[in-house]
């Protein structure tokens, strides 16, 4: 008899279980995910509408840069550089927002590049100018790459020179994110971006 009864109580805690973690609406994260958070992910395309672009006519270029969405659900980071009147640069960069990343070790990135070496840059304020801060990654043409970019590898730069004596990058006073193009040659660049996460 007590066999018995331990064999159904066993039965009814097995399929209590299975009906907890089964329960409509719950979503079982999986370690890995619980150490990342998406910040853009293009699958919604008005995530686009939350992406400025400037280029190097603000100094007098004429290099050109547009950001888009693709049918594909991504970003698409695309123009021309022109060398011509001291230019030489395009970029695409997120709408000031307090993105929270305090704890977090870096940003991965998942692109799909034309060979050319891009930028990633972090601002710590709400100017369209002043100090940024980049790491470059080069591209592979036509294949995607993921790439992991540690908040400690960023360089403290203004106008294309790198700084010293600045205080080092603090996760928590990110406001602005984005991609830049300036490898000194002129041409047609295209850079198709699929998710931004940052990962502890």
């Amino acid at each position: 008899m007590m066999r018995s009864l331990t064999i159904c109580l066993g039965i009814v805690l097995t399929i209590t279980i299975i009906a907890v973690r089964s329960h409509p609406g719950e979503v079982e994260v999986s370690e890995e995910e619980d150490m990342t958070r998406v910040l853009f992910d293009f699958a919604d395309t008005s995530e686009v509408k939350r992406w400025l672009i400037v280029n190097d006519d603000v100094m007098g270029g004429l290099s050109e840069g547009e950001a888009s969405p693709t049918e594909d659900s991504c970003l698409l980071f695309s123009g021309s550089i022109s060398l011509e009147n001291n230019g030489g640069f395009a970029s695409v960069r997120s709408r000031d927002t307090d993105f929270g990343l305090s704890g977090y070790a870096g940003i991965r990135l998942r692109v799909m590049g034309d060979g050319r070496l891009y930028q990633f840059r972090l601002r710590r304020d709400r100017n369209l100018d002043g100090v940024a801060f980049k790491r470059e990654f080069q591209t592979i043409k036509n294949e995607w790459i993921e790439i992991e970019l540690p908040f400690t590898s960023f360089l403290p730069t203004f106008r294309g020179r790198i700084l010293t004596g600045i205080e080092p990058l603090d996760p928590a006073d990110i406001r602005q994110l984005g991609f830049l193009i300036a490898d000194k040659k002129a041409g047609a660049f295209a850079l198709t971006v699929d998710r931004i996460v940052a990962y502890e």
